[in-house]
């Protein structure tokens, strides 16, 4: 067996990423020893910190591991479902903790920071999901609503619905995003039909709408940075 297959417990204490995070704390480990830590084990061919670099490769980084779905997940040489099972849970813990009272609020600056911030909940979902992001006037995250759940095919948004919402907080302004389950973002017509209407809308109330992001598989389309329909 060569030297990087021997089993993490058999390596010296101060290589082994669970004792780091004890001795230093978890700001000193590296993406793939915190996931090792998650996953525990490996399996016959590669150690845990192994298996957690292919991972990461394998999904393009954290974005595309946390985007990815359970099957995707297994689908992986040395993933089954209880490992698996094990990021996603250790994925779903970091995003709540993101959306609780007294966290530093993320800011929205572009359609990149709606899919990092959305895509680890809605890029795998089997139905479309409609969702209102409520900011402040530096476009921080205030609350983030849930407006509508359809079907594979669609789901029905009515704009008076958004921005009740938006002055019923008080928003600034907003951020719209819905996800296609085919994991293709591009827009379809009835998409540049809704945006169109959701920025009539707000620019009547006074609330703008920054942008309208399309959530795909490891993929997104920005309304504000591929072009507002006519």
């Amino acid at each position: 067996m060569t030297e990087g297959r021997r089993p993490i417990k058999n390596w010296p204490s101060a290589e082994r990423p669970r004792e780091r995070l004890i001795e230093k704390g978890p700001g000193t480990l590296s993406d793939a020893q915190l996931l090792a830590i998650l996953l525990r084990t490996g399996d016959a061919s590669q150690s845990a910190l192994d298996l957690a670099l292919a991972l990461i490769s394998r999904f393009g980084g954290l974005d595309g591991l946390a985007a990815a779905s359970v099957a995707e997940l297994c689908e992986a040489k040395g993933v089954g479902p209880a490992k698996a099972a094990q990021i996603k849970a250790g994925i779903e813990l970091s995003r709540r903790l993101g959306g609780q009272d007294g966290a530093v609020r993320p800011a929205f600056h572009g359609g990149g920071d709606v899919f990092r911030h959305l895509a680890p909940a809605m890029s795998s979902l089997p139905h479309e999901e409609f969702r209102l992001l409520l900011l402040d006037t530096k476009h921080r995250l205030n609350r983030e609503l849930t407006i509508s759940r359809g079907t594979l095919a669609g789901t029905a948004v009515d704009p008076r619905e958004v921005f009740s919402a938006a002055l019923r907080e008080r928003a600034a302004a907003v951020v719209c995003a819905h996800n296609h389950p085919s994991g293709d973002p591009a827009p379809s017509p009835e998409d540049r039909a809704l945006t169109t209407r959701l920025r009539q809308s707000g620019q009547l109330v006074g609330v703008p709408l920054l942008d309208h992001v399309i959530l795909g598989r490891g993929a997104f389309f920005s309304f504000a940075e591929g072009g507002w329909p006519p």
